[in-house]
């Protein structure tokens, strides 16, 4: 890798202020033996935090059923504000005979609150399980909401040890942009998922499967049997960039795999509530492949990260909502796990 010095120090202040969670984290060495910081990745931008003391007006929450007993709230496609209330991601619930499921509770207390009140509206049953499918703060700072009706809180094997990473950091910027009630509480998993599992609400079971190193290192997805509804979380974004933090070779085998589940519709964790399977997958699929073949391209040549964030992927800004925002992320994320292959 060319460049160093100002010139790498300007890159981390751009990342830094680029969009996406992120805090430095561990060094590595290029090419050249010049050390580079990656970056951890999260689910909303921190570039202001404003002196906080509530969660804004969020948007109001509505919830589609996408199919029979599958209900969802759109997230609205910015990052992160004191505005929104960090209400970004899809979040939702699946009714079974016996049971409720909640998949991701929210990016706050009061996310989580509201989605639990549409909950109750909907159904007298008790909520048996809060599935949380990744790390990041858009999908489970909400859980806290859930600890009275003493579900199963179920993660991904490895989201424990994220949380233990990653949490108190996280926390600690969510609580300056919405308030400290906002993010009082980091609610770990009971029910670690290392390979599959399978949940029986009563009359409808779903398949939880856990990933290896994709969207981050930690991804679950569920898959509905009786209706055929793959439910993604950030393993797909429609619309919306993704923010590349675990794999880019692993994400783009991951899409690959769950091509293979028999789901007709999918629910991304960022977009529409409801896509069709596996169509909704192919402009993630381009982007993905486009960064890989820029990364690979930009390293051959010699061109160093500062500029390397430039040039990758341009020819795919006008297709994605926060492009400017994540691309440059995305692409110091490819460019470590490429340089060394």
């Amino acid at each position: 890798m060319g460049g160093g010095g100002q010139a790498e120090k300007g890159l981390e202040e751009k990342l830094l202020a680029g969009g996406g969670l992120w805090r430095p984290a561990t060094q590595w060495v290029g090419a050249s033996g010049t050390n580079r910081r990656t970056f951890l990745a999260g689910g909303f931008c921190l570039c202001c935090l404003p002196a906080a003391t509530h969660a804004g007006t969020a948007p109001s929450f509505a919830v589609e059923e996408i199919a029979p007993g599958i209900h969802f709230r759109r997230g609205v496609d910015e990052d992160a504000s004191h505005d929104n209330g960090n209400a970004i991601a899809n979040i939702g619930f699946v009714v079974g005979k016996a049971g409720v499921l909640v998949l991701d509770p929210g990016g706050c207390l009061a996310d989580g609150e509201r989605l639990r009140a549409g909950i109750v509206k909907t159904t007298s049953l008790p909520i048996k399980y809060v599935v949380m499918s990744h790390v990041h703060p858009d999908h489970i700072f909400g859980a806290c909401a859930f600890l009275c009706d003493s579900p199963v809180f179920v993660g991904h094997a490895r989201l424990k040890d994220m949380l233990h990473e990653r949490g108190a950091y996280y926390r600690e910027k969510l609580q300056a942009l919405l308030g400290p009630e906002q993010a009082a509480e980091i609610v770990m998993p009971g029910m670690e998922v290392a390979v599959q599992a399978e949940i029986d609400l009563g009359g409808r079971t779903l398949e939880v499967t856990a990933h290896e190193p994709s969207h981050t290192v930690c991804d679950l997805s569920l898959f509905d049997k009786t209706t055929g509804v793959l439910m993604a979380g950030d393993l797909l974004f429609i619309g919306r960039i993704p923010a590349l933090d675990g794999s880019l070779r692993g994400w783009l085998k991951t899409l690959d795999k769950l091509t293979g589940t028999g789901a007709s519709r999918v629910v991304p964790g960022h977009g529409p509530t409801a896509a069709d399977w596996p169509s909704a997958a192919t402009p993630l699929k381009r982007y993905l492949a486009t960064l890989e073949r820029d990364t690979r391209q930009a390293i051959d040549r010699g061109i160093g990260l500062d500029e390397a964030v430039k040039q990758v992927a341009s020819s795919e800004r006008g297709a994605w909502t926060l492009f400017d925002e994540y691309n440059a992320r995305n692409t110091a994320e490819a460019y470590r796990e490429l340089e060394w292959e």
